[in-house]
């Protein structure tokens, strides 16, 4: 089966490059913008023609939540228009397409975790451009799955993790939003998912992905710091009132996971048990 995986300078991409070492049946084609720019409909069509590609995984997308409020015709591209081509050639095909979501088509007013089924009501441009993107790619290819995600971290780029481990060592106090609430999701574990699809076979619909439990950004940090040895920093609390941002952000994402641990039989981990693998592993790669 020959793989094409988008977006794989990211913080995802990188990890599905490191478990492609271990899926070695498979043919890859890993690209970013350079390799392939996604928002082109006729070199989409050509490489997936040319690559004679079985599946694709998008995991490519405009993920500044704030700056696209003043970007919203390029962050629609990337995040709506752009995996509509990938889906409609992978349809050419009949290819299939994995692509990936985010918790921020719901609007946060549950008190509850949101299960697929649930009504999406996104309160910013990210989040309504990612929705346009799902509707589009379902509606554009047969063999589509969609996985929503949430707070996505790394030891790859720029996420939350490597901000508060930087900010805790450079500040002596720090305050974080502690009335948001949702689930952490390392993207390793998440490209364990979607590894785990692909292998089981792809079965249409859409799933939920994060890590098991709940925190709010505030004891995210407290984690984070913790299991840093990060001990000189005074995290204090803060309402999102007290913090504003140009891109409102639901209050309440927590996902359930039910489906997608029934359907493809995922063992899912709890968010503070691989926030110590990604910490630990960012730590050995400073100290050297």
């Amino acid at each position: 089966m020959n793989i094409l995986i988008t977006g794989a300078n990211g913080q995802l991409g990188n990890e599905m490059r490191l478990l492609a070492l271990d899926n070695v049946q498979y043919t890859y084609f890993f690209t970013d913008v350079q390799e392939l720019d996604i928002c082109n409909q006729q070199a989409v069509d050509a490489y997936v023609a040319e690559k004679e590609i079985d599946l694709i995984v998008n995991c490519a997308a405009y993920t500044a939540v704030d700056a696209a409020e003043d970007n919203k015709e390029l962050c629609d591209t990337l995040n709506h228009i752009a995996p509509g081509y990938l889906a409609m050639a992978a349809q050419s095909r009949k290819a299939a397409m994995i692509q990936v979501s985010t918790d921020y088509v719901f609007d946060g007013t549950n008190y509850t975790p949101y299960t697929e089924e649930e009504p999406t009501c996104p309160v910013s441009t990210y989040g309504k451009t990612k929705l346009a993107g799902e509707e589009l790619v379902l509606a554009s290819c047969e063999k589509t799955v969609v996985i929503r995600t949430a707070w996505l971290y790394s030891t790859y780029g720029n996420n939350f993790v490597k901000t508060m481990m930087r900010l805790g060592r450079e500040r002596e106090s720090l305050g974080v939003i502690f009335d948001q609430v949702g689930t952490p999701t390392y993207a390793r574990d998440l490209a364990v998912a979607i590894f785990s699809i692909i292998n089981k076979g792809v079965v249409r619909g859409i799933y939920h992905f994060s890590n098991e439990g709940v925190c709010s950004w505030y004891d995210f940090t407290l984690a984070i710091h913790r299991i840093a040895g990060i001990d000189n920093c005074r995290v204090r609390p803060l309402h999102t009132a007290d913090y504003p941002t140009k891109a409102a952000r639901p209050h309440y994402s927590v996902l359930d996971k039910t489906k997608i641990k029934d359907t493809f039989e995922i063992e899912i981990p709890h968010w503070e048990e691989t926030l110590k693998h990604c910490v630990k592993t960012l730590l050995s790669v400073s100290s050297e």
